[in-house]
């Protein structure tokens, strides 16, 4: 039976944020939209690091923030790395959105969406990761979605789920 309880992890450093981003691109259940919440700063695109690695990607993944998006073809799947940051208009991120997922559809890439809030649509087959800033350090990381499979082993510090 398909896990769909949320995921609550404590991540202590950026290499934490990156463990995760591995375990969640290598999921075999793992839907072909991956949402990431979180504010300036809070390890968005360290996650995406760590999607590339595990994707076996090898050139440098930078943020998209000006460029709106990156393509990776190389990957095992391909990669489309969206930023909707700096698009105010509902309107605009969506026409975005649709047009970089048709994309990611047929070349069959995982696409991630970074600052999905500027869209209006609803995306209910997609998971949403949403990364937070401890106070006492490190990050929270909070998955949503449907059909979410048991936590990975090793990558949390602490846990609010027990399959």
């Amino acid at each position: 039976m398909a896990q769909s309880t949320d995921r609550t992890w404590t991540l202590k450093d950026l290499e934490a944020t990156r463990a995760l981003g591995q375990w969640l691109a290598g999921e075999e259940k793992r839907p072909a939209l991956l949402l990431l919440k979180g504010e300036l700063g809070a390890g968005k695109t360290s996650l995406v690091q760590g999607i590339a690695v595990a994707l076996g990607i090898e050139e440098p993944i930078t943020s998209p923030t000006f460029a709106l998006s990156q393509h990776y073809p190389q990957g095992q799947p391909p990669l489309v790395h969206l930023d909707l940051y700096r698009l105010e208009l509902a309107a605009a991120a969506d026409d975005l959105f649709l047009q970089e997922e048709e994309e990611a559809r047929s070349l069959g890439a995982l696409l991630v969406v970074e600052w999905p809030e500027r869209l209006s649509l609803a995306l209910p087959e997609a998971w949403t990761l949403k990364l937070a800033h401890r106070p006492e350090g490190g990050r929270e990381a909070a998955l949503t979605g449907p059909n979410l499979p048991p936590a990975p082993a090793g990558v949390e510090m602490s846990r609010s789920d027990v399959p």
